[in-house]
């Protein structure tokens, strides 16, 4: 029996990036794109395209994929605290431990209509523990516009 392979955690890191990049349908779909996943922090960009209208009228971006740049960002934030923890460990003990990862809860606060042309949404830890952690999430456009912020609940461990 071979024995398992140590992986370092920039590996992991590239690794969760790649999964939410490529493996993801939903994130394929909306169109996101992680343009930092590092040690300085996490940030994920939309540009914007009609598929993301929720209101054909005004031409802004559907609460829905606002709460769900807002969830992606939070939750890389989360797995790359987690990540950061982690010594000695297999990347087949990663990909388990990273399938039992997921939101348990998260608010939004829409706090002006989503206008724009790239929408960059960004994540910090307020506490991270061995099973949960909390981060804070913003969602601005490129001209720097608060669009919105949000609190994510992330099971961790």
């Amino acid at each position: 029996m071979a024995t398992p392979q140590i992986v370092q955690s920039n590996e992991l890191a590239e690794y969760v990036a790649r999964v939410f990049r490529e493996q993801m349908p939903f994130n394929k779909m909306l169109g996101l794109q992680i343009s930092q996943f590092d040690g300085e922090g996490v940030e994920v960009r939309l540009p914007w395209h009609d598929g993301l209208m929720g209101n054909p009228l005004q031409k802004i971006l559907h609460g829905g994929v606002t709460a769900a740049i807002l969830d992606t960002v939070g939750g890389l934030m989360a797995i790359l605290h987690m990540v950061r923890d982690m010594q000695d460990l297999s990347m087949e003990d990663f990909q388990r431990r990273l399938g039992r990862m997921g939101t348990i809860d998260m608010r939004v606060d829409y706090l002006r209509p989503g206008k724009g042309k790239e929408f960059i949404a960004t994540a910090s830890v307020l506490r991270k523990g061995s099973r949960v952690a909390v981060c804070r999430m913003e969602l601005h456009n490129e001209e720097g516009e608060h669009i919105a912020f949000g609190t994510g609940t992330y099971m961790v461990g």
